[in-house]
């Protein structure tokens, strides 16, 4: 009878190594892409493809085509990581991400600010609370297609630091998205964080969020404040997928940026 279990653990075993060692995240794209579209009934003719580089989904609309970043994808293991991905990007056309970043390139070449340090820094600045932004946008439409929205949280902490000081701080990768998203989760969707993520990543995760939003939940005016930017955070994100739905794919920043492209450079991109 012992030898029976040791066969048959064995051979349980080899299956889950098999199958870890031959997962790939870009062939899981389009029926998961497909999946994301169709359960939040979102334009569904859409398709995916996964592209090296940099990524430029502002002319979704025209082109039908929705571009997922491959480097990305090399953090994916199972179809909840790579959903996270694919609804990252969905999150920033919803939001019109592409396009609000080509109209501040406008105003800066405009203004001559390009290239300025106060340039720099106010890209920076933008650019990260427009990937927070498409981080949970992407989270709402996880979970209404029935993925784990913590494994957006957990493809942003298994990739390397974005900073030296979030190394030598032992802050996980992507501290500051994740932590958005925690944050999110933790308010709008509860069960979702009571429910988990059994995976390493997460684990280490919760050792650095929980003690923060144990500190911040024992401050009354720090939760007041919490409660009410996630309260509106939810309604920003309900708006924008409603109004991207009412348009048949196109953001608010999408129109915004046709009209003034097309007044100061004649339409050209």
């Amino acid at each position: 009878m012992k030898k029976i279990i040791i066969s048959l653990l064995s051979v349980v075993l080899f299956a889950l190594g098999a199958n870890a060692a031959t997962f790939n995240a870009s062939d899981r794209v389009a029926t998961v892409g497909k999946n994301l579209l169709t359960k939040n009934d979102l334009p569904s003719k859409t398709i995916f493809k996964v592209i090296s580089g940099t990524v430029d989904n502002s002319n979704v609309s025209t082109t039908g085509v929705i571009y997922i970043p491959k480097d990305q994808l090399e953090y994916a293991g199972n179809d909840n990581e790579v959903a996270a991905v694919v609804a990252h990007e969905i999150g920033s056309i919803i939001n019109g991400k592409s396009s609000k970043q080509k109209l501040r390139n406008i105003v800066q070449n405009t203004t001559g600010t390009a290239n300025s340090v106060a340039g720099s820094f106010i890209n920076s600045k933008t650019q990260m609370k427009d990937n927070k932004d498409a981080d949970i946008t992407g989270v709402d439409l996880m979970i209404k297609a029935d993925y784990n929205p913590l494994a957006m949280i957990v493809v942003l902490t298994k990739q390397p630091s974005t900073s030296t000081l979030e190394a030598l701080s032992g802050k996980p990768s992507n501290s500051e998205r994740a932590m958005n998203i925690f944050d999110y989760l933790s308010y709008n969707y509860p069960s979702k964080i009571k429910a988990g993520y059994a995976c390493q990543e997460y684990r280490a995760f919760l050792v650095y969020a929980e003690p923060i939003a144990k500190e911040r939940n024992s401050d009354k005016k720090k939760l007041e404040k919490f409660n009410k930017e996630q309260e509106k955070a939810k309604k920003e994100r309900a708006k924008n997928i409603a109004q991207y739905k009412a348009t048949g794919g196109i953001s608010g920043w999408d129109a915004t940026y046709s009209i003034l492209n097309n007044f100061v450079n004649g339409g050209e991109n």
